[in-house]
């Protein structure tokens, strides 16, 4: 049981964002729970925006990559609302691999709400804020002054706002 609890989470990580292709939904945070009872798999997941297009994709996904574990005979994936997703469940790694796709990770709050990013590809911080509204729900377009690149950045989100 071990085993096949083990491979349904290594092909978790191999699910990813249909947007950003080098980061997994675990990477994201997006996994909340996982049981495996006699071949059953479920899994509840956290949208990172409601409403998000991609979620139909990513729950197709997931459910093709769990029935390719040996020993699971039945995927269930449920999104759920409770908790929330933050941009904290985002992982370290997850962090590195939005930087390698060209998009800043979110930073976290600020006491005064304001929130900076560094360039993704330069690392300056010496950025600005084009429109808070990007491509898709969760991004904003910056400029970097330093290397002179536009490039999107993945939004804050926090329970305390």
């Amino acid at each position: 049981m071990t085993l096949v609890k083990d491979s349904v989470m290594t092909s978790l990580e191999s699910v990813k964002d249909p947007e950003i292709d080098t980061v997994s939904v675990i990477d994201l945070g997006m996994v909340e729970d996982v049981s495996f009872e006699d071949g059953h798999v479920s899994v509840k997941m956290l949208p990172t925006f409601m409403g998000c297009p991609a979620l139909e994709i990513i729950q197709k996904n997931v459910e093709e990559a769990l029935y390719k574990v040996e020993g699971v005979d039945s995927v269930e994936v449920k999104f759920i609302n409770n908790p929330p997703w933050t941009s904290d469940r985002i992982t370290e790694q997850g962090h590195v691999r939005l930087r390698e796709f060209g998009i800043a990770p979110p930073p976290t709050h600020s006491d005064s709400g304001e929130w900076h990013v560094d360039c993704p590809y330069c690392g300056s911080t010496y950025t600005t804020m084009e429109n808070i509204f990007g491509p898709t729900a969760c991004r904003s377009i910056l400029y970097c002054k330093g290397c002179k690149n536009p490039f999107e950045a993945m939004k804050p989100v926090s329970t305390i706002m």
